[in-house]
C-alpha cells in the first residue's frame, strides 16, 4: 500500500490482519463505491471521484444541471424590469449629474447666478462688480456674498433661481393630463416623471387627457414662454386616426383652413400616411387652441379615435417607450435655444 493511501487510482480500505482477502460481497461493495468496471455511474456514484493522478473533480451531473446552491440553474443572466428600461447608465450619469447641483442652504452669489444658466462664475463675477444683480431688493457688489435659498435674486429686471434648467422628454399616455396636479384626482403626467428631476418641472404646453405622445417638462421659464409663444410658431406633428375614411375633398379643405369660433384654424400640412388606411392622417400644425384638432374634423362631421403627437419643436418621441422619459441631450437643448 503506497504512503497515500491511494492504489490504482481509487480508496482502498487497508486488509484485514493475517493477510486473508475480502469476501465476495465485499468486493462487490468496494467496486460500487469505486466504479471500477462499470460504465454506467459516471456522476451518479456517492463516493469521491478521483483521476488517474489522485486529484478529485467534480461530476458530470453539476456542470448539466448547474451550481446546487443556485438550483437547477445559475442565473447567468436577468431581466430588466420595465421600469428602468428608461434609465440607461447614461440617462442615470445624466440624473446623477444633476441632482449634485442641488443647492446648498446658502451659496455665493457667483454661483447662484452660474446656476440660473445666465453665463459661467467668472462672467458672474463681473455682473455683480458692476452692480447689475439685486438681492432682496439690494444691489451687492460684494465679491463672495452668501445667498440664502429664501432670498430674492433678481438680473437684468428679471427673478432667477439657483436651480440648473432640467429638460425632460416623455411619451404621454392615456388617461394622464397636463397638469402639476388635478383637484379631481386624477393622474397627471407628474406621476410618470416624479424621479426625473431633482427640481420641480412643469409641463410645456398641453395634451388633453386621450392625446398620446411627446411632451417636454422643464424648471426653464424661458424656454416654457418660448415654446408656447403664439409668435414662435412652434411646429407639431400629429398621427391622426378618424373612425372613417378622410375624403379627398375634406384633405383639401382642412389645408386650407377651417373655420372655427377663434376664426380659420390654419394647418401648415396635412396628408394621408403612406401605407396605412384613408382614416389615418398625418396633419402640421403650429396654432396652439384648446383641443383645436378635434374640432377641425369634428366640423367635418368625423370623430377622432386617437390622437397621437409625434413630433414637438423638433423633439420626437424615438426610443422612449410610452409612459417612459429621457433626459435631453446637450445638443437637443441647444437645438431648443436656437429656435
Amino acid at each position: 500500500m503506497s504512503g497515500d493511501g491511494n492504489q490504482s487510482g481509487r480508496n482502498r480500505k487497508p486488509r484485514p490482519s493475517g493477510g486473508s482477502r475480502p469476501s465476495g460481497n465485499s468486493r462487490s461493495s468496494s467496486d460500487s463505491r469505486g466504479n471500477s468496471g462499470s460504465g454506467k455511474s459516471f456522476g451518479n456514484s456517492k463516493g469521491p471521484k478521483t483521476t488517474r493522478g489522485g486529484n478529485r473533480f467534480d461530476s458530470r451531473d453539476k456542470y448539466e444541471n448547474g451550481d446546487r446552491k443556485f438550483g437547477p440553474k445559475k442565473p447567468f443572466s436577468r431581466t430588466e424590469k420595465d421600469e428602468d428600461k428608461t434609465k440607461s447608465f447614461i440617462q442615470k450619469r445624466r440624473f446623477d449629474k444633476i441632482s449634485k447641483s442641488v443647492p446648498k442652504e446658502s451659496i455665493r452669489l457667483n454661483k447662484y447666478i452660474a446656476n440660473s444658466g445666465i453665463c459661467s462664475r467668472r462672467e458672474a463675477d463681473e455682473l455683480i462688480t458692476q452692480g447689475l444683480v439685486e438681492v432682496n431688493g439690494k444691489v451687492v457688489t460684494e465679491m463672495g456674498y452668501q445667498v440664502q435659498k429664501t432670498d430674492r435674486v433678481v438680473f437684468d429686471g428679471q427673478n432667477i433661481t439657483p436651480e440648473k434648467p432640467v429638460y425632460v422628454l416623455l411619451n404621454k399616455p392615456k388617461g394622464y393630463i397636463s397638469t402639476t396636479k388635478d383637484e379631481k384626482a386624477r393622474k397627471t403626467v407628474m406621476d410618470l416623471t416624479a424621479n426625473a428631476s431633482p427640481y420641480r418641472i412643469f409641463p410645456v404646453g398641453r395634451l388633453d387627457r386621450q392625446t398620446t405622445g411627446v411632451i417636454l417638462l422643464t424648471n426653464d421659464g424661458h424656454m416654457t414662454k418660448k415654446l408656447t409663444h403664439p409668435s414662435f410658431n412652434m411646429r407639431k406633428i400629429y398621427h391622426v386616426t378618424l373612425d372613417r375614411k378622410l375624403s379627398i375633398e375634406d384633405l383639401k379643405s382642412i389645408a386650407e383652413g377651417i373655420r372655427l369660433e377663434e376664426g380659420v384654424a390654419e394647418v401648415d400640412s396635412i396628408s394621408y400616411i403612406e401605407g396605412k388606411p384613408k382614416n389615418e392622417v398625418g396633419i402640421e400644425i403650429h396654432i396652439g387652441w384648446n383641443r383645436v384638432i378635434r374640432r377641425i374634423f369634428q366640423k367635418l362631421g368625423y370623430e377622432v379615435e386617437a390622437l397621437d403627437r409625434v413630433m414637438f419643436a423638433g423633439l420626437t418621441k424615438k426610443n422612449i417607450k410610452r409612459g417612459h422619459w429621457r433626459i435631453l441631450t446637450e445638443q437637443e437643448v441647444n437645438n431648443l435655444k436656437m429656435l
